[in-house]
């Protein structure tokens, strides 16, 4: 729901003269969800949406679609041609110097930065300092509802289920000398979560051997699909949420060992990831308890750290975390000083991944978790903390 005085209070808190929103056939799907404008009501026509720190928005709308932003407050200027749209945004900004869009400098963060090239220089050439809004984003985008992180705490309830669920599977069928293939898992996986109403983007990771070393590794019946035996080692991505409307996912992920007795070697390469994972986590914690700000960037580090410190710095080959919103990988701050500088603040109702990894020629182990940070900043760990590979044949 758009609610302008706690946008305007934010504008004040990050420093920011004013907000302009801006789209283009639904280009910048972060503009559409902070004016409440569902994905499929995105028109075929630009409009500016200019929230000041003070003071009354202004609409900017094409003639043809002059409704667009009537739920909206303030007042409507309407447009019919391309020089009256230019204008049109240089009578908007005429209230303040800094002003904040869905832009990232140097295209740092692909997650923000929604805004054309063209349209960033329009705005500059209307005097004006363009400025990422990323921590309006992660502020006005990814923060959750109590409703929401109920939501996640159900999906994360029926997920962890779904690792028994497949743990028993690949363990019956050891037992029982039987062949059983990743995509059997997978799908036993999907047809669960259809059986919970739980609904996912994608069907999720099961992973043998060398396949555990490929952090994107996706099984294929009749291709890659290989065979769950005695002695391999496993590895189960999976991810799902409630099927209705503004649901949170669970995204998890957990190793196992076909066997009573889990050989030394990976259980080695475990307790670095653990180690790892849990310096992130409490990271956040400290700076939380502390009050002190904190970038998505500083939590990367840290168990990135860890695991540099170990000597397989090169087999961590992917950002710390992630964050989870409506979809997997959502448009908040990320657990990222890798592939992005993620500089942006982690905030108060948002919900991320801490997901370390070491990958090898000969098998992979990810530990993954999800946090949530309450209103008191409290901080939340979701999924369980696996403490060691699971021995599968001892516990199912």
């Amino acid at each position: 729901m758009f609610d302008l005085k706690a946008i305007q209070s934010a504008l004040a808190e990050f420093g920011f003269d004013g907000w302009l929103l801006y789209d283009f056939r639904g280009l910048n799907i972060l503009a559409l969800r902070v004016l409440g404008i569902p994905d499929a009501n995105a028109g075929s026509r630009r409009f500016f949406y200019y929230i000041p720190a003070t003071g009354q928005p202004q609409k900017l709308v094409h003639k043809i679609e002059s409704t667009a932003l009537d739920h909206l407050p303030g007042e409507k200027t309407i447009y019919l041609t391309w020089q009256e749209l230019e204008q049109g945004v240089q009578n908007l900004l005429t209230q303040g110097t800094t002003i904040a869009m869905e832009y990232s400098p140097r295209n740092g963060n692909p997650y923000v930065s929604r805004v054309d090239a063209g349209t960033v220089e329009l705005v500059r050439d209307c005097g004006v300092t363009v400025k990422s809004s990323g921590n309006l984003i992660s502020y006005f985008e990814s923060r959750l509802t109590q409703e929401q992180w109920q939501s996640h705490l159900e999906a994360d309830r029926l997920n962890r289920a779904a690792f028994n669920l497949a743990w028993k599977m690949i363990a019956d069928h050891a037992r029982a000398g039987k062949t059983l293939r990743e995509t059997e898992v997978q799908q036993r996986v999907m047809d669960y979560y259809h059986e919970n109403s739980m609904t996912t983007y994608h069907p999720p990771i099961v992973g043998v051997g060398p396949h555990a070393g490929d952090p994107h590794y996706e099984p294929k019946v009749g291709k890659n699909d290989s065979e769950i035996k005695l002695g391999d080692f496993v590895l189960l991505d999976m991810w799902a949420k409630m099927d209705r409307p503004l649901a949170v996912y669970s995204d998890l992920t957990k190793v196992g060992f076909v066997g009573t007795e889990v050989p030394e070697k990976y259980e080695h390469i475990f307790q670095i990831v653990a180690a790892a994972r849990d310096a992130s986590i409490a990271l956040v914690k400290k700076a939380f308890a502390a009050r002190r700000p904190i970038q998505g960037g500083e939590a990367d580090d840290a168990a990135r750290k860890v695991i540099a410190n170990a000597g397989y710095g090169e087999y961590f080959v992917h950002r710390t975390g992630h964050n989870i919103g409506q979809e997997t990988h959502g448009n908040g701050t990320h657990i990222d000083n890798l592939e992005t500088h993620e500089e942006r603040l982690l905030l108060p109702q948002t919900c991320f991944s801490i997901e370390p990894g070491i990958y090898l020629p000969e098998f992979g182990v990810r530990s993954e978790i999800n946090v949530y940070i309450d209103e008191k900043n409290e901080v939340h760990v979701t999924g369980g903390l696996q403490t060691e590979v699971l021995p599968i044949m001892s516990n199912f």
